[in-house]
């Protein structure tokens, strides 16, 4: 049986690494009562001020299934409205309420914490790197791999 070389594994490596980074944001936001997660729905949505759930979907690479799961504690909560668009009642809209928009300038701090704690163990430039690094990695599109060379 062949050894498999788990040290390369790219998939693993992601998962370590954002469990890892997901822990601190959670710990620090914890008094919020905001995960990581969670609030980095509320900064989309907020940017965007009313985006359709497959706009939100795109913009965070979820599908539409876990962004809805996702959703449900923060429409729980009063932080967001999901509502039928008026011009388009196929599509619905999400909306930051005053109590999430009081919410995320609550977590502000804890958040600023969590990045400048991550920033002094990993670097500042460091962290600036990988995030424009991650952004490349999330922006890219893994079609099909070609089809093998015949050997010979």
């Amino acid at each position: 049986m062949a050894r498999m070389d788990t040290t390369r594994c790219n998939l693993t490596a992601f998962r370590k690494a954002t469990r890892r980074v997901s822990q601190l944001y959670d710990e620090i936001l914890a008094p919020s009562g905001l995960r990581g997660t969670q609030r980095a729905i509320l900064v989309h949505v907020a940017r965007s001020q009313s985006s359709t759930i497959g706009e939100l979907a795109a913009a965070l690479v979820l599908d539409r299934t876990a962004l809805t799961h996702n959703l449900k504690p923060l429409q729980r909560d009063g932080l967001v409205t999901v509502a039928a668009d008026k011009d388009d009642r196929r599509s619905k809209r999400v909306r930051l309420t005053k109590r999430g928009e009081s919410k995320l300038a609550e977590s502000q701090d804890a958040w600023r914490q969590a990045q400048d704690r991550f920033e002094a163990a990993f670097g500042a430039r460091q962290a600036a790197e990988l995030r424009q690094t991650l952004e490349l990695v999330a922006a890219l599109e893994f079609g099909e791999l070609p089809p093998a060379a015949p050997a010979g």
